[in-house]
């Protein structure tokens, strides 16, 4: 699958990117957009054959952007409410065993430890430390494309680890 994406689904990121400034200026941040973007694809991805992975990508981007634009339009309408009132998790069955704010924060320094020492290292420097594919390409040595598969697979790595260990359970894991 990894070889799939970086030959059919890679190549078109530049492209994407124009797409993205244009049809979404008000995108701020189209590294995570992109980012989030790929890791929907390989999350979605069964191994069935994608007749155009260049519309396939596209369409999961514009998919994406428009999803960030609606939770951004909730939040802003959730932060004049009464945030003492709003639920930090979802009251299901399983909010009773939900992990407390510390032992999640853990958890995920676990998850970031558990990358390969190149993902981590690229994981950290753009999620922590804020750096743009630029400078993190610079400090590296490495290109964007490398910075983006690198993410994606971080993130995704992550995402497992947390849910395995119930973390995600219950949430909108879509978001």
């Amino acid at each position: 699958m990894a070889q799939w994406f970086v030959r059919e689904v890679q190549p078109h990121e530049a492209a994407l990117r124009a797409y993205v400034r244009v049809r979404f200026p008000s995108i701020t941040d189209i590294d995570d957009l992109i980012q989030e973007t790929f890791a929907r694809i390989l999350k979605s991805r069964t191994g069935a054959p994608v007749r155009s992975p260049k519309a396939l990508l596209f369409t999961v981007a514009r998919n994406t952007a428009i999803d960030l634009l609606r939770r951004e339009q909730i939040v802003r309408i959730d932060g004049l409410a009464n945030l003492e009132h709003l639920p930090v998790y979802d009251h299901g069955p399983a909010a009773g065993e939900a992990l407390s704010h510390e032992q999640e924060l853990r958890l995920l320094e676990e998850a970031v430890e558990s990358l390969p020492a190149r993902c981590q290292q690229i994981l950290i420097l753009k999620k922590i430390h804020g750096l743009s594919y630029a400078e993190i390409g610079e400090r590296l040595g490495i290109t964007s494309n490398t910075i983006s598969a690198q993410l994606t697979i971080g993130v995704l790595r992550c995402r497992r680890f947390l849910e395995e260990r119930g973390v995600l359970k219950g949430r909108n894991r879509h978001e």
